[in-house]
């Protein structure tokens, strides 16, 4: 490599939501909004410097503390780099909010070497180096939703995990998402040992039924199916509790002709999908004007579902 020092990229790394009520741990969607910015440049010198890190100054600047430094050295050890990288993360994403911010960086860093070194990796290549580092941020289990969602784009299916296979979903053009994130803390290792490891049968065939219908919609475009089944009857009871007004918040969105509403990921978001871009802005409406009047600060973001996944900004 020449002038490695001189060749430098920005990237856009989506934030996502994971289990979309009945999906826990295999449901996921990219989101258009908030997400990471990543820059990365390639260096002479091997291994991986974290220089900055802004938005959400207490991460580790540390790369192997760091989700997106051990999944930036998982890949050149792999991949046998005879080069080095430099990275600025800039958080433009909420921590600890459910919408993936872990993995928005992880991802985001190996995306943005695979480009700018033009090494041509598949995204199930990238998706192993995405796992390492999202290993660290989740106590050594990985979860493959939101790094999936993250990277491949859309809506997807972490079908299964050994061996990996992820399924993309096809994405009715026009649904939209809006999300709601109160500022409270939610740990998602405290979240999930509070979760049951024994649940009925007749409450795992509802929710069988309740997964299978949210692929039938989908593939359909079908928003009242949609509306029924994104309905999570082992999960959310439980997680809703940690959250302040979750119920009259989903009673509201649903009121404001929302065609489904849950908790993102471990929250403390949720969110809700709507038919367009236009009742999705009546919803984020409808839930800050009642949100606003509990003094709890939040914010509110709105969009269209990312196809895309992670997006090159710039490259010098």
């Amino acid at each position: 490599m020449q002038s490695v020092s001189e060749r430098h990229i920005r990237i856009y790394s989506p934030a996502s939501v994971a289990n979309v009520g009945c999906g826990f741990d295999i449901f996921a969607f990219a989101l258009a909004e908030p997400g990471d910015e990543i820059h990365l440049t390639l260096t002479q010198k091997k291994g991986v410097k974290i220089n900055k890190i802004t938005g959400i100054p207490s991460l580790p600047l540390d790369p192997q503390k760091n989700t997106a430094g051990v999944s930036l050295l998982a890949m050149l050890d792999d991949i046998g780099a005879n080069f080095g990288v430099e990275i600025e993360i800039h958080k433009k994403m909420p921590f600890k909010s459910g919408l993936g911010s872990s993995a928005a960086s992880a991802v985001g860093s190996i995306f943005a070497l695979n480009k700018l070194a033009r090494l041509g990796l598949s995204n199930e290549i990238l998706l192993k180096y995405a796992m390492a580092g999202e290993k660290i941020a989740s106590f050594n289990q990985v979860h493959l939703d939101n790094i999936s969602a993250c990277l491949y784009g859309g809506f997807i299916l972490a079908r299964s995990q050994n061996p990996v296979e992820i399924i993309k979903i096809p994405v009715p053009e026009n649904l939209h998402y809006m999300i709601l994130h109160p500022h409270i803390n939610i740990d998602t290792s405290e979240a999930r040992q509070i979760l049951p490891q024994l649940i009925k049968l007749s409450s795992a065939i509802e929710q069988w039924a309740n997964t299978a219908a949210l692929m039938t919609a989908f593939f359909r475009e079908d928003y009242d199916l949609m509306q029924r089944a994104v309905s999570d009857n082992i999960i959310e009871p439980i997680r809703a509790r940690e959250i302040p007004y979750f119920q009259e918040m989903k009673e509201t969105a649903l009121r404001t002709g929302c065609v489904g509403f849950g908790v993102s990921g471990s929250g403390p978001s949720v969110f809700a999908l709507a038919r367009s871009a236009q009742e999705a802005e009546m919803i984020r409406e409808s839930l800050s004007c009642f949100y606003q009047t509990k003094e709890i600060p939040f914010d509110t973001f709105a969009g269209k579902i990312n196809t895309e996944g992670p997006r090159v900004l710039s490259v010098a």
